[in-house]
């Protein structure tokens, strides 16, 4: 089954420039014929002659970033994006989540759909839709949110994952907090699942574990895309009897949004070094998933200065709440594990029924898909997809900076005057409130 991908705005389609990127260098990767026909089926099409392109839909009110990615895609030499599969103006949003939610998105929506159409009618199974995008900005955010809910319209019964980029905690934009707010209680209602990567975090990567000294949006996005790669390309299922995956969508979110109140995910993958350094590193099963297990249970998100003081809970402890310590709870984890020696991997350690939510099984919280496909020339690797409360303090900064800013009633009227009332601010920290409630009380 085939996953149409829609990037919007600037960060959706740098990074998904890059995941295409990914995918494309990892199925060229030696003779792996099964694997990268399953591949490409999901990602890709190939026109009458014979060019590799990917199954997207490009969106943003400025040209320049589509430009580029379809420069940068079709100089690869390996594979392209459609040559009509793509729309921009020549004005932004100008970092207004109103003006593009309200605005553009409205006022372009018929063709916006019928690009997505396009798209969909290429497809012999539709597995759903990923639409890649940062929550900071207007385009991306406000834009982004007014697709998703053309697309649940359109199509009830497909599976949506939205990519979002958290923006920097110390700031890129002064309304991205507000942006972020109106972004995330929206899209609660319209995804089947939200997964987050976090710039803070992605940049201590790249410095800390890869030794990037100049460190460019290019670099960022690369480690985004290597991540959401590992995630999203072909593995063999619990229920797949030994046939590589046809509906990554579908089960991802089987596989971690069980309930309605909690969709939103975290990733961390092992191991990350810069290329020069893989060849001289060998990686046994047991030391990386020691570590990536210790990552879950501290929310750290490198391996990098772990804190092994950690533990989960006893018994006793499990009826109190847990968010007065550092103990990271779950309400469900997918561990995919690739490369050499795979069915080897010995993964009980994420069966512990202490790392998760009392009022769910550990046979039905943890899942595990493998292929012994090496990926990204790592010759074992692991990666971890979290349904926790790894991003529950971000979220609790967030609204609280964005609150304080409307208390003060700061920038208010830039988002009135576009048809955001005061009253819908009040409905989305209510809708995020809870959200950061129930993910609070795991325990």
């Amino acid at each position: 089954m085939s996953v149409v991908t829609v990037q919007l705005g600037q960060c959706g389609n740098q990074v998904g420039q890059e995941l295409f990127d990914v995918v494309c260098t990892d199925v060229r990767e030696g003779p792996r014929k099964t694997y990268s026909a399953a591949s490409c089926e999901r990602f890709f099409y190939q026109t009458t002659h014979g060019d590799l392109t990917a199954r997207a839909v490009l969106i943003d009110m400025e040209p320049k970033v589509i430009n580029q990615s379809m420069t940068k895609a079709a100089k690869s030499g390996r594979w392209k994006y459609g040559d009509t599969s793509h729309f921009s103006q020549k004005q932004g949003s100008g970092n207004n989540w109103a003006n593009g939610y309200c605005v553009h998105g409205p006022r372009h929506r018929e063709v916006v759909e019928e690009l997505v159409r396009r798209e969909v009618e290429r497809c012999d199974r539709l597995s759903g839709f990923m639409a890649m995008m940062s929550v900071a900005g207007g385009t991306g955010s406000g834009v982004g949110t007014y697709v998703t809910q053309c697309l649940r319209d359109i199509y009830p019964k497909s599976f949506i994952l939205n990519h979002l980029t958290w923006p920097y905690g110390t700031g890129e934009v002064i309304v991205q907090n507000y942006n972020s707010v109106l972004t995330l209680a929206h899209l609660y209602q319209l995804s089947d699942a939200i997964l987050v990567h976090e710039n803070d975090t992605v940049h201590r990567i790249c410095s800390q574990l890869l030794k990037i000294k100049h460190i460019s949006f290019s670099d960022v996005n690369r480690v985004i895309a290597h991540q959401l790669g590992s995630v999203l390309q072909p593995a063999l299922t619990a229920d797949s009897h030994g046939v590589y995956s046809r509906n990554p969508l579908g089960e991802l979110v089987s596989a971690l949004t069980c309930h309605p109140e909690y969709k939103l995910l975290s990733v961390c993958t092992i191991p990350q070094m810069p290329n020069s350094s893989i060849a001289y590193s060998t990686f046994s099963w047991p030391g990386l998933l020691k570590h990536l297990r210790q990552m879950l249970i501290s929310n750290s998100k490198m391996e990098e200065g772990i804190d092994w003081q950690v533990r989960p809970p006893s018994g006793s402890e499990r009826t109190r709440s847990v968010t007065g310590g550092s103990f990271n709870a779950s309400v469900a984890n997918l561990l995919v594990l690739r490369g050499k020696d795979v069915y080897s991997a010995e993964t009980g350690g994420f069966e512990d029924p202490t790392l998760y939510t009392s009022w769910l099984s550990a046979e039905e919280a943890f899942n595990l898909w493998k292929s012994p496909v090496p990926f990204n020339k790592y010759e074992k690797s692991a990666t971890l997809v979290s349904n926790s409360q790894a991003l529950l303090k971000p979220l609790d900064n967030m609204v609280a900076k964005a609150w304080n800013m409307f208390a003060s009633r700061a920038y208010i009227h830039q988002y009135v005057k576009f048809g955001i009332s005061e009253e819908d601010f009040l409905d989305n920290f209510t809708s995020l409130e809870q959200v950061i409630s129930s993910y609070s009380e795991l325990c």
